[in-house]
């Protein structure tokens, strides 16, 4: 293998530790992006509502002060033929109310109408006097306290049934439009009043209007006192639809107050189906009067379609992007896997070799040791050749146990029996076995089985089993649900001396077959005899794979 490039892709670990996390992360930020740019674009979309509603507003505001100053306008003009003749009759008054409105567009009030400032002590004389004009049907309502003013409605046009209804109200006996009057008196100006019901909606009692005053003066100087005024009622729906009319409707919701913004003080309300956003007010001045303006767009249910287009387009980016950033590092992880494996084979191969020629050089020592046993044990030619074809043949299973078990699994017991058949002679006690039916995984038959022929080398060689005297004791249990422990203990061979050095074998179970066994192993050189301790993990034959064929 290329050193290099196993260098290179060691240094990309980190790039390949989380394959599913990389392209996540992309996805999320090309996700937050798009959430960013769908709340931009949702606040300028809030800013130019808020511009157009504004806009509104004003143009809103503006058609009602129009409206108000084109009834202002007819109120001077009417209040000018007051001023310019003692006595107007009904007919005068008629005429130029026709004159005042062409084509019938009373520009959202009911008409006009002239009311006559009148001392309560003159009641009497006035009430003659009209009745003598109007018909004697005519009479001032409610009736004013004595020593108190009235302002009784004379002419009303057009003459309608609602507005005919009105004639003779006082209208000095209701407190705002008693305000409203003095102040018109007071200024010389016209005057809107607040909040009232009128007279001509008498049968709907949940009808809001309001009234424009005029003030009508006689005399000059210190002689100038208030004759009357003449005046326009309004329902505050009509005076909105006809205000509405002179700009572009936008589809608003609107609501009118007089002077404060309470709901006691709302003149008219316009509420669309749907529910309302913010509203935005504004302050006018309509005949003298405070009115405070109130407008609101519907609320926008869903986002507007630029960010919808937004979320669409980000949600296939993050899509997109997470794809290919998937296929890449899934790509770069199955390549560092394929080199991994590669180097991981070429040290195994490497293992295997060096194991191979110890094996067969424990093979062949195994050979001189078992023919020297059989050589001191037998009686006869024949029986010599008959043990030693037998321990050979034992010798050769040992290989051949785990390869030709089609890679199932192994029980301890036929590991153990396999590896110690050479020096397990139906007349010899050399070798005790005893524990439970386990079975192992095929690597970790495999580790087992090389630690016991190691160490039933090492007996044969130098310990109980080079000895015709001496006994192997083996024996295992399970330590736990998934850990079988088996225990090596030597007797009755020479005294044991500690190596010096730190043969092959040594190290191929204290480091291979401990690395392996994922365990460590306990090996004493104890002077009775050799003990060694192994733990062996026990596992689910779904679980086990086979060594040569790892992959990450």
């Amino acid at each position: 293998m290329d050193r290099a490039l196993l260098a290179r892709v060691e240094k990309q670990a980190w790039f390949h530790r989380y394959p599913r996390g990389w392209p996540m992360l992309l996805f999320l930020l090309v996700a937050a992006g798009t959430i960013l740019s769908v709340i931009a674009i949702e606040r300028a979309e809030a800013e130019r509502r808020q511009l157009e509603l504004d806009r509104n507003l004003t143009e809103l505001a503006s058609g009602l002060q129009r409206r108000a100053s084109e009834n202002i306008a007819i109120l001077r003009a009417g209040a000018a033929l007051f001023t310019a003749n003692e006595k107007v009759s009904p007919e005068a008054f008629a005429a130029i109310a026709a004159g005042l409105y062409s084509d019938n567009d009373y520009h959202g009030s009911m008409g006009i109408a002239w009311a006559r400032w009148v001392p309560a002590d003159d009641l009497p004389r006035f009430e003659g006097a009209a009745r003598a004009v109007l018909g004697p049907g005519y009479g001032v309502h409610p009736r004013p306290a004595a020593g108190h003013t009235a302002v009784p409605i004379v002419y009303v046009e057009p003459r309608s049934v609602a507005n005919q209804a009105a004639i003779g109200f006082d209208m000095y006996s209701e407190q705002t439009r008693h305000e409203a009057i003095d102040l018109a008196a007071s200024l010389g100006q016209p005057v809107a009043s607040g909040r009232v019901h009128l007279v001509q909606d008498k049968a709907d009692p949940v009808v809001n209007g309001f009234l424009i005053y005029m003030p009508v003066f006689q005399g000059e100087g210190a002689q100038r006192r208030v004759r009357g005024v003449v005046y326009s009622p309004f329902r505050a729906r009509d005076f909105l639809e006809s205000a509405v009319e002179l700009v572009r409707d936008r589809g608003v919701d609107i609501a009118i107050y007089d002077a404060l913004r309470r709901p006691e003080r709302l003149l008219v309300q316009r509420v669309l189906p749907g529910p309302s956003d913010v509203w935005v007010d504004r302050r006018i001045v309509v005949a003298n009067r405070p009115w405070i303006v109130s407008v609101s767009f519907k609320r926008e249910r869903t986002l507007s379609p630029l960010s919808r287009a937004t979320l669409v387009f980000g949600a296939v980016l993050g899509m997109l992007v997470m794809f290919i950033a998937r296929l890449i590092t899934k790509r770069a992880a199955e390549d560092r896997s394929v080199l991994e494996w590669l180097s991981d084979q070429s040290q195994i191969r490497t293992s295997l070799t060096r194991e191979l020629n110890h094996r067969v050089k424990n093979t062949l020592a195994n050979v001189l040791s078992i023919v020297a046993l059989t050589r001191r044990r037998s009686v006869d030619l024949d029986d010599f050749a008959e043990s030693l074809t037998g321990r050979i043949r034992a010798l050769s299973a040992t290989h051949d146990l785990l390869s030709q078990s089609d890679w199932t699994d192994a029980a301890i017991a036929d590991i153990v029996s396999s590896e110690l058949a050479p020096y397990m002679a139906e007349s010899d006690s050399h070798v005790e076995m005893a524990g439970p039916a386990i079975n192992l995984a095929p690597n970790d038959a495999m580790s087992l089985g090389l630690a016991i022929h190691e160490l039933a080398t090492n007996a044969a060689k130098y310990g109980a089993l080079s000895t015709p005297d001496g006994h192997v004791v083996i024996d295992w249990r399970l330590a736990a649900p998934d850990i079988a422990e088996l225990h090596w203990r030597e007797a009755g061979g020479p005294p044991v001396v500690p190596p010096r050095k730190r043969g092959f074998g040594r190290d191929l179970l204290e480091k291979i077959v401990a690395h392996e066994l994922q365990s460590k192993v306990d090996l004493r050189f104890d002077t009775a005899g050799v003990e060694c301790t192994l733990q062996v993990p026990v596992r689910r034959l779904s679980n086990f794979a086979l060594r040569s064929a790892r992959k990450d």
